[in-house]
């Protein structure tokens, strides 16, 4: 009798350790449906941590999961983005071989943390077409110097507006070109894809305004 006990113990707890398979010979969970899940009937839950942290997902192999609310939402959130200078001051730039990188260093917003402030580069998280913008406004440029901004796109020139100063001559020469230049792009970016952006003069050191309304650039998802 305690040996029939013990087998049949044994047995049941092999049985519930065990894998299960519906539809199936070979399960690969610990319950595992090949086929079709219909539940008719579900309890109302109004605790709002559960709709928050407790939404069930189903990958491509039919696991399914738990994930947050949030999570779910940012898989699908499109990128927008707002870059500046964090000082107001005038941004001081060394130029090699007539170009440097932009040091944006703060956002105003970054939806999916997609912009790097340290490097000043942009990595896209998803593949898309992207709306770019750049502005920058140069501090004592002289006539005749050219000046310009470019938009990069994995360190590739795609956008670039850029020329040289001109002045009239009254008493004195007179630079009258606006200091401001600005760029504007569609691309269309795969994941992992940078965007970055740089000035470009035939100086070898030059000044950038570093206020918010005068350099910034901006970066949108459109589909």
């Amino acid at each position: 009798m305690k040996k029939t006990y013990l087998f049949f113990l044994i047995f049941n707890i092999s049985f519930m350790h065990a894998q299960v398979g519906i539809g199936t010979t070979n399960p690969t969970a610990d319950f595992d449906i090949n086929g079709t899940l219909r539940v008719r009937t579900t309890n109302t839950n109004l605790n709002e941590s559960a709709a928050k942290d407790s939404i069930l997902v189903s990958d491509n192999l039919g696991n399914i999961a738990r994930i947050s609310s949030k999570k779910v939402i940012e898989s699908h959130l499109k990128t927008f983005i707002k870059g500046n200078f964090s000082s107001g001051s005038n941004v001081a730039l060394s130029l090699t071989s007539n170009t440097s990188i932009i040091p944006f260093n703060i956002t105003d917003f970054d939806t999916n943390s997609e912009f790097n402030n340290t490097t000043h580069v942009y990595s896209a998280k998803q593949d898309g077409i992207y709306s770019v913008y750049v502005q920058i406004r140069g501090s004592g440029l002289s006539v005749a110097t050219n000046f310009g901004v470019q938009i990069l796109k994995n360190g590739s020139v795609i956008s670039q507006n850029s020329f040289a100063n001109i002045g009239i001559t009254i008493i004195g020469t007179i630079n009258v070109t606006p200091p401001i230049r600005n760029s504007q792009t569609l691309v269309q970016l795969n994941t992992g894809d940078t965007i970055q952006f740089n000035v470009v003069s035939n100086l070898l050191n030059l000044s950038l305004l570093g206020t918010d309304e005068d350099c910034y650039f901006t970066i949108h998802q459109v589909r």
